[in-house]
């Protein structure tokens, strides 16, 4: 590993149940899509319970699983930087 912006990361999936967190380098991440960003895990963690809890609605999960269904499932790695 090393600091951004000089290293590559690629986040592998998990993202609603980690906290909040930004990229300052987003050229240098890639986001892939995990078990718990489908519909049915986000329900049964919470994720859904919460954005109705915060939010009084559910539309914020729903914007969130819509988004989660266009993150890549899997990603190629040459070994460039």
């Amino acid at each position: 590993s090393g600091a951004c912006p000089e290293t590559s990361y690629i986040f592998m999936g998990d993202f609603v149940d980690r906290g909040y967190n930004s990229a300052r380098w987003p050229h240098r991440i890639t986001l892939l899509r995990g078990n718990h960003e489908s519909r049915q895990i986000t329900q049964v963690y919470g994720f859904y319970d919460e954005c109705q809890r915060k939010y009084g609605n559910t539309n914020p999960w729903r914007y969130c699983t819509e988004l989660f269904d266009w993150c890549p499932l899997a990603a190629i790695v040459d070994g460039r930087v």
